[in-house]
């Protein structure tokens, strides 16, 4: 689907000699025109016409690759009902699209999680509000007591009620992009990035009292991201949380084949480095994206520019070659 990371996953198929094709709204096809990654184009009016679509990804035998913008457009129950050849486990979008159900898997992993309060009247700390779905982090907002809570949700957000109410962690973020293959069995950590929002990200060029003067709040609404290497020691750690990730998802119920292929922890390091992990992408992110050329960390294993779109390409090939494809497909 032409939209999130899609450059960098159709430039992954072709450097791995596989052809691809790309399917987007009319308007947005002038990208990969100018970015010439994509083998055929294919433009639609509405993502209502997926169904047509979908039997002529079964005829031509195309492998469907998620992306957040993937799931976010078709609904996750369009996407459990897809018969057409899908990369990664369509199961794990229940566990990782409902608040408390991926609680629950972080925890059963031996994660460190922020306080979650069940109720507005229970916070007693700066806490953030996240709206379900809230594209990009648009919404968000950081409040310390019930009585702000009502303020800025009444004022500014009255219709909208499915939302969870986080401890605020003081921290750096990261996200870690790691990749799990059935194939060879082994979790590698692809990259790492930080959000780049607004206007978090500007609101600190202001002095204090002129924000307060100028009524500014702070939003988190995300534009683009940044690379990042963590210090070394830390790498331990975060291999052994994504190994726990995987391990554990091998066992939660309806999960169907567990997490494999790309996925990505959203963490806070603290000042005394602990690490706090607040949400888990099930799928290849668009922090993986300043990454086409592949990151430091691939560029340690391979001996070929590897991007995260590009290490989904290659898993495919591996276990069409190796004749173990349905082991990567759900």
């Amino acid at each position: 689907m032409g939209s999130h990371s899609a450059l960098q996953i159709l430039k992954g198929a072709r450097d791995e000699g596989m052809r691809n094709l790309v399917i987007c709204k009319k308007g947005m096809e002038r990208v990969y025109k100018t970015y010439p990654v994509a083998d055929e184009i294919i433009t639609v009016d509405s993502w209502d016409e997926w169904e047509g679509l979908e039997k002529e990804l079964m005829k031509r035998k195309a492998i469907i690759i998620p992306h957040g913008s993937f799931v976010s457009y078709l609904g996750p129950e369009r996407v459990k009902k897809m018969k057409a050849m899908y990369y990664g486990t369509k199961e794990i979008l229940e566990w990782e699209s409902d608040r408390d159900m991926e609680r629950q898997w972080l925890l059963k992993s031996g994660l460190l999680l922020p306080k979650v309060f069940e109720r507005p009247e229970d916070i007693d700390r700066p806490v953030i509000i996240k709206f379900h779905g809230a594209g990009g982090g648009f919404g968000y907002f950081v409040v310390k007591s019930a009585e702000q809570f009502y303020e800025v949700k009444n004022r500014k957000y009255p219709d909208e009620n499915d939302f969870v109410i986080q401890e605020y962690i003081v921290g750096a973020p990261l996200y870690i992009h790691y990749f799990y293959s059935p194939i060879t069995r082994e979790l590698e950590i692809m990259s790492m990035d930080k959000r780049y929002e607004s206007n978090a990200d500007s609101i600190g060029r202001i002095r204090a009292e002129d924000q307060l003067a100028a009524n500014i709040h702070t939003s988190y609404t995300i534009v683009g991201n940044i690379p990042v290497v963590v210090r070394e020691s830390l790498l331990p750690q975060l291999f052994t949380m994504g190994q726990q990730v995987v391990k554990v998802s091998k066992r939660l119920p309806r999960a169907g084949k567990g997490l494999f292929g790309p996925f990505c922890l959203e963490a806070i390091i603290t000042r005394k480095l602990e690490i706090y992990v607040f949400e888990i992408s099930a799928r290849i992110v668009a922090g993986t994206n300043p990454f086409i050329e592949g990151s430091p960390y691939t560029a340690l294993k391979y001996d070929v520019p590897m991007s995260t779109g590009r290490r989904i390409a290659r898993d495919i090939k591996q276990a069409i070659e190796k004749g173990r494809l349905k082991e990567i497909l759900g």
